[in-house]
C-alpha cells in the first residue's frame, strides 16, 4: 500500500556531546552533556541526526506504524481497486505523511446530495515539528488542526511522549474502514447519528465492560478505574469526532454517540501493552480476547440495544 523503500529504516536516542576550547589552542575536553538536559535522535542507517528530544521522549518506529495501519485497511473489508496511496518523507527521514483515497466507496454524507470520497491522513515527526495526527472519514476538506467538513470516524492526535499506541490507532482504522464498506456492517451508521448522554454511556460501560461484583453487598457495581478509563475515551472520541477537536476543551461535551461507545470499548480491549516480564507478556496476550470478547457481549446486550431503539 504505502512505499516501504522510503520508510524502512530506525531511528534511536544518542548522548549529546560538550566541547569545550578556552584558550583558543583547540578542543581542552569533551563531556557527555546529562540526558536530563536532552538527547539527540538519529536514523540508524546513516547516523544522520534528526532533532534533539527529551530524554523520556518514545521512539515510534515508523514502520511498525505503517504495518499496523496495512493490515487494519486489509482486515476492514474495503474494497481497495483503485485505491491511491502516497508516502511522503521530508529532511530526510525527520517528517513522513501517509495518505490514502478509496474511490470505490465513494458515498453521500449527511444531508448532502453530492458524493465525496473516503480518505485517510496521517502524519507524525521523529522531532517534535510534528505530532502523531491522523484522521480517516468522508469529508469535504479537512484540516490537520482535527477539524472537516464532513464525518470523522477515527482519529489520533498527540505527542509521543503521550502514549502513542499503534494498536488502538489500528483497531480505530480497521472500525473507520467496516464502516465505510458496510458490508454486513451497516448498523454501524445508525451508531455515528444516533446520540448518547454521558450518563447514557456510564450506565452502559457500568452494566457491561466495568460491571462487577462488591464482596460485601453481593450486588453489581461498577470498577471505578475500568469506568474512568473508558469515560475518558468516550469523552476524547466525542470531542474529536463529533465536537470541535482540538478547539475544544477536553470535557466541555457532554455526551457523544453510539459510535464513540463503540470505538470507546474497542480501543480499551486493544489497549493491553506494557507489561514487561514474560508472566506479565503472557497476561497481556490473554487480556486481548477476553476483552474483545467482553465488547462483543456488550453489543449484544439489552443496554446496547435499548440505546438503539431511544
Amino acid at each position: 500500500m504505502f512505499d516501504h523503500s522510503q520508510l524502512n529504516f530506525k531511528v534511536e536516542k544518542f548522548p549529546l556531546l560538550s566541547q569545550c576550547d578556552l584558550d583558543g589552542s583547540g578542543f581542552d575536553s569533551i563531556s557527555t552533556i546529562p540526558s536530563s538536559i536532552g538527547v539527540g535522535i538519529r536514523r540508524v542507517d546513516t547516523k544522520q541526526p534528526l532533532g534533539i528530544v527529551s530524554d523520556k521522549y518514545e521512539v515510534v518506529q515508523y514502520m511498525d506504524i505503517v504495518d499496523g495501519v496495512e493490515q487494519a485497511i486489509a482486515r476492514s473489508g474495503m474494497d481497495l481497486n483503485h485505491a491511491e496511496f502516497a508516502t511522503n518523507v521530508y529532511d530526510d527521514g525527520a517528517k513522513i505523511e501517509l495518505t490514502a483515497k478509496f474511490p470505490e466507496h465513494e458515498q453521500c454524507i449527511g444531508k448532502w446530495t453530492d458524493t465525496v470520497i473516503p480518505e485517510l491522513k496521517f502524519r507524525t515527526s521523529q522531532k517534535r515539528t510534528w505530532a502523531n495526527n491522523g484522521m480517516m472519514g468522508l469529508w469535504r476538506s479537512m484540516c490537520y488542526n482535527t477539524l472537516v467538513s464532513g464525518d470523522k470516524l477515527a482519529y489520533v492526535y498527540g505527542r509521543h511522549t503521550k502514549n502513542f499506541n499503534v494498536d488502538r490507532f489500528a483497531i480505530e482504522i480497521q472500525n473507520a474502514g467496516e464502516f465505510i464498506a458496510g458490508d454486513g456492517m451497516t448498523e454501524m451508521r445508525d451508531w455515528y447519528d444516533t446520540k448518547v448522554t454521558r450518563d447514557q454511556a456510564i450506565n452502559l460501560f457500568t452494566k457491561t465492560l466495568a460491571k462487577r461484583t462488591d464482596n460485601v453487598t453481593r450486588k453489581k457495581v461498577a470498577n471505578k478505574v475500568m469506568l474512568s478509563t473508558l469515560m475518558k475515551t468516550f469523552d476524547e472520541e466525542s470531542q474529536h469526532l463529533h465536537g470541535r477537536g482540538n478547539y475544544d476543551k477536553y470535557g466541555k461535551n457532554d455526551g457523544g454517540s453510539m459510535w464513540t461507545a463503540y470505538q470507546s470499548a474497542t480501543s480499551w480491549s486493544t489497549h493491553v501493552e506494557g507489561y514487561g516480564t514474560n508472566r506479565k507478556q503472557a497476561k497481556a496476550y490473554n487480556a486481548r480476547p477476553m476483552r474483545e470478547e467482553k465488547v462483543r457481549k456488550m453489543l449484544g446486550s439489552d443496554t446496547w440495544k435499548e440505546l438503539l431503539v431511544a
